[in-house]
């Protein structure tokens, strides 16, 4: 991976048509509103465009900003520990629409580090040997945290919804 000054413009608008609603999927899974993840994604895309890396293939580039967006959204949490805030979206109340909105709220009150492995398999379909080198673990500790990621979204989702 080598590194030029900045990225072209059409460059950074190619890259946000093909990747931006993946890494706002990922984001929000992550952070839980729609307005952080917003903020992620673009962080995300600026750093893309200041440090312009090159990659040798389009899955190297989609790993790359995965690992970026999901680090974004990591120091986003950090600092919601330390600066406490009340969401607007918690406070008018989350959609009613049963089946999907829980889901998505016991996915989102998982632990980050399963519930990336469960949007990366699941939702963006990588393969258990891709997401292993994105999140810099081993095959095996991906199916184990797939295993247990379900084995949670399914008691959280009972407890909560059924």
């Amino acid at each position: 991976m080598n590194h030029s000054s900045t990225r072209p413009t059409d460059e950074v608008q190619s890259i946000v048509q093909i990747y931006g609603n993946m890494l706002f999927r990922t984001c929000y899974v992550m952070l839980g509103n729609e307005a952080d993840a917003e903020d992620a994604v673009q962080e995300t895309i600026i750093k893309y465009m200041q440090k312009a890396p090159t990659f040798e293939t389009s899955g190297h580039e989609k790993a790359w900003l995965i690992t970026t967006a999901r680090n974004q959204c990591r120091d986003m949490l950090r600092s919601r520990l330390r600066h406490p805030q009340i969401s607007l979206e918690y406070l008018q109340g989350l959609s009613s629409d049963t089946y999907e909105s829980g889901i998505l709220e016991a996915l989102m009150s998982l632990p980050e580090k399963f519930r990336l492995v469960l949007i990366l398999y699941y939702v963006e379909e990588y393969r258990v040997e891709d997401i292993a080198r994105i999140i810099r673990r081993t095959p095996s500790a991906v199916k184990m945290r797939l295993q247990k990621g379900r084995r949670l979204l399914e008691e959280k989702y009972r407890k909560e919804y059924l």
